[in-house]
């Protein structure tokens, strides 16, 4: 069905919100809200129905509803004092309020056509589609931007229907973006991939970057890892060497918590396994204010909000515990050396979440791999730090340099970073 109000035209076959025949940039949950709005105008839709349909009934908090509200509000020209389109009735729900025509599609809409979201500061539309890995497991990607291809391996806390409204998050994403073809994609267990997943092992992880890259038409890439994601990039650069053309490690690390061995870092990564059970997402819980500033401690409320929303939507609380036993044995040591790519190492000095030396392991064990230090307590550095600049220019010298030679050591290309 398609449904024209005040010069929009709402294609629920296509999953797009036109205007002027001109399509609008709009993340899938804002237009699934907007179509369980519309189809229902005749009645109140209560916040649980809402949960229930955009969100298959995960855990989302109230403020993930008001967001998607304000967001479906924004598109429409609308906002919350006027409340033209949707409306707002307190501690019951919301309806839609304008005049709606309705259509029969003219024409069999394109399986080519994909939700889409707008990407701050790159002029670019992501495009969401879906994939099988090789159980059966359904991996959300995204491609994004122009040039040559650079995959995100996936990382804990990530989503990708949301990814560009969190300050944590679109700076780095929307940098990534503004000179390739930035692949993402929500891993197995988490995001818009599938949620419910028998096997949650580190291989399957590795095994899905090939998978991703598939089906992204992607042969020969540069590869990105983050936290976790870093050991999975290496271990895919080592048993795919001819996929991948240089590698960025960023805040990595080879060997999983438990085996790093320090009996601090032990305590409080199975205090914080403990708290989870009951934890996870809440506001002003104590395992929110733990993970938190674990993560981020320079983190402003606004920021920290949203990391919590992001535990909220990103995974369930019986998949945190299975991820974090298997990220905690992780061990690639013995791949390190066989690493045969040009390989670039960031690490945040005063990193809480993983350690400095965790890093220094990593530029001193590949060869030839560029080591730069970054000064921050940030797990995830924000975009208004001096690191920031330091981390976007070492970068995009890397990724663009022509012929990048590999060096003796580590040391030989920044000696600071030791």
């Amino acid at each position: 069905m398609i449904y024209r109000f005040a010069g929009f035209e709402l294609d629920e076959a296509r999953f797009e919100l036109r205007r002027a025949g001109e399509p609008l940039a709009a993340e899938p949950q804002v237009l699934s809200l907007l179509i369980l709005l519309v189809e229902n105008r005749d009645r109140l839709i209560s916040k649980d129905e809402v949960i229930e349909k955009v969100w298959d009934g995960r855990f989302v908090s109230d403020a993930a509803v008001t967001s998607r509200i304000k967001s479906a509000r924004r598109l429409l020209g609308d906002d919350g004092r006027q409340q033209r389109y949707i409306r707002t009735v307190h501690g019951k729900g919301f309806r839609f309020v304008g005049e709606v025509e309705e259509n029969e599609p003219v024409q069999t809409p394109s399986v080519a056509d994909a939700p889409t979201a707008a990407v701050p500061g790159a002029d670019r539309q992501q495009r969401i589609e879906f994939c099988s890995a090789a159980d059966g497991t359904g991996l959300a990607y995204s491609c994004v931007g122009e040039g040559a291809p650079l995959i995100k391996t996936a990382n804990w806390l990530h989503h990708l229907g949301c990814e560009w409204e969190i300050p944590i998050w679109r700076h780095m994403a929307g940098a990534l973006a503004k000179h390739r073809r930035l692949i993402r994609f929500d891993g197995r267990g988490s995001g818009l991939s599938d949620w419910k997943v028998d096997d949650l092992s580190f291989d399957a992880f590795v095994d899905d970057i090939g998978v991703v890259a598939q089906a992204a038409s992607a042969s020969r890439f540069d590869l990105i890892g983050t936290a976790q994601g870093c050991a999975m990039a290496i271990a895919y650069c080592v048993r795919h060497p001819e996929k991948v053309q240089r590698l960025v490690l960023y805040n990595g690390y080879a060997t999983g918590w438990r085996l790093r061995g320090a009996a601090e870092e032990i305590a409080r990564r199975e205090a914080l396994l403990t708290l989870s059970r009951s934890g996870w997402g809440r506001e002003n819980s104590a395992f929110r204010q733990m993970y938190t500033s674990l993560h981020f401690p320079d983190a402003s409320a606004e920021q920290a909000d949203w990391f919590t929303e992001l535990q909220r939507v990103s995974v369930s609380p019986e998949t945190v515990q299975r991820y974090e036993d298997m990220i905690a044995d992780i061990d690639v040591r013995a791949l390190l050396p066989e690493v045969r790519v040009p390989t670039l190492i960031f690490h945040s000095r005063d990193n809480k979440a993983v350690p400095f030396e965790a890093g220094r392991e990593l530029g001193q064990a590949i060869p030839g791999a560029s080591f730069v230090a970054l000064d921050s307590p940030n797990h995830l550095l924000f975009e208004n730090e001096p690191a920031w600049i330091k981390f976007t220019a070492n970068l995009w010298d890397f990724l663009t340099e022509d012929d990048v030679p590999l060096h003796s050591s580590a040391a030989e290309k920044e000696p600071d970073g030791f």
